[in-house]
């Protein structure tokens, strides 16, 4: 199984320095909280688009000190560990953009790395994600997205820029370039009717994922999206909802540029969650159903792409077996080792991870260094 086979960690949060060699099993990191658990687990976040599991801003990830960080991860197989290297480092000049290589060599981003593998994370702060608003929800489902569509990250970006741009030109102290708004609405409503199909090919797959668990310890959830696109795409092609986003943005610039920010598209889009036994929103939900809910969502998800990806997923499930009991936390083990994907698990108690025992490997987390159990 292609797997995470060695992290490398340089003044990174509390790591001065760290390299380790994994085996390409799942992963435990037990250890009191402030040990660096859950830093461990940024780091590999950080190997993807986006801000990773914390949104940081990169300049406050870096060791208090330091001048600069860097990560480095080495996927392979059992006959060839090191198969392929990927790596970030903070560029001190502008410490908000991360320098990416692959195997050495310069890369255009961590966009690229996305050719190589795939991350899903669940986090204690999304515990609420289905009473917050509905932004967390978004970034929920763009992240189960990319792990099946790399493409997604690309459109999302193009589509956020130009809408930066166009609310620019709406608001700026200037009459707006009514060609400039044409390309830049253009542009808008090709990437957005990509973004919401893209979200709308994720909702089909999690129902696919479901029924390929057949697992009934996580509850089943059916999934909908709200969203002017999302909806128009169930009833038209994509080109006749993209020729209709066109028209409303156009006849829309005034509203908007009163407004201050584009009130159509995608970015105002939500995710509706179902518990599918109860006929229950997830809102309504129990905490601890909820929990089951977003990890029955991310096992879903990788159920669906078992047999057909072509890049390894690897999920980051910090604090997991907390809020789950020991029938939970035994069932997860097991959907985890049928999927083959590797995953990295966080906890401050050793002894909630004794279902893991033989299926992952496990390393007592203490001040910067990892130590072997077991």
């Amino acid at each position: 199984m292609i797997a995470i086979r060695r992290l490398t960690l340089r003044d990174f949060r509390s790591y001065p320095s760290l390299d380790q060699r994994f085996a390409g099993r799942s992963v435990i990191l037990s250890g009191p909280n402030g040990s660096g658990k859950t830093n461990l687990l940024e780091a590999i976040s950080l190997l993807s688009p986006g801000r990773g599991l914390r949104s940081a801003r990169l300049s406050d990830v870096r060791r208090q000190g330091a001048e600069g960080f860097g990560i480095g991860a080495s996927l392979g197989g059992d006959e060839e560990p090191d198969e392929t290297r990927l790596s970030i480092r903070s560029a001190p000049p502008r410490p908000e953009r991360r320098e990416a290589r692959v195997d050495g060599e310069p890369a255009s981003g961590p966009g690229v790395f996305l050719d190589y593998i795939a991350l899903s994370w669940l986090t204690p702060a999304q515990d609420r994600l289905f009473v917050e608003g509905a932004s967390e929800r978004r970034r929920f489902l763009d992240r189960m997205t990319l792990t099946q569509d790399p493409a997604h990250a690309r459109a999302s970006s193009a589509y956020e820029t130009a809408m930066r741009q166009r609310t620019a030109a709406l608001t700026g102290p200037r009459a707006p370039d009514p060609r400039l708004l044409s390309v830049l609405e253009t542009q808008m409503a090709e990437a957005g009717v990509a973004v919401a199909a893209a979200r709308r090919t994720t909702a089909a797959m999690l129902a696919r994922g479901y029924a390929a668990l057949q697992e009934g310890a996580f509850p089943g959830a059916v999934v909908a999206l709200e969203g002017m696109l999302e909806e128009a795409l169930a009833e038209r092609s994509a080109s006749d909802v993209e020729a209709e986003f066109l028209e409303t943005l156009a006849a829309n610039r005034r509203r908007d540029a009163e407004a201050g920010r584009a009130l159509s598209g995608p970015h105002r889009s939500d995710l509706h969650v179902t518990h599918a036994d109860k006929d229950q929103p997830a809102r309504l939900c129990s905490t601890g159903e909820q929990k089951a809910l977003l990890i029955g969502l991310v096992l879903a998800g990788a159920a669906a792409r078992k047999d057909s990806a072509e890049v390894p997923l690897v999920l980051l499930l910090d604090e997991v077996a907390a809020h789950l009991d020991a029938d939970r936390r035994e069932a997860l083990a097991g959907i985890l080792e049928t999927l083959g994907c590797q995953a990295f698990m966080t906890g401050t108690d050793a002894d909630l991870f004794a279902a893991w025992e033989g299926r992952a490997e496990h390393f007592a987390v203490r001040q910067g260094e990892l130590v072997p159990l077991g």
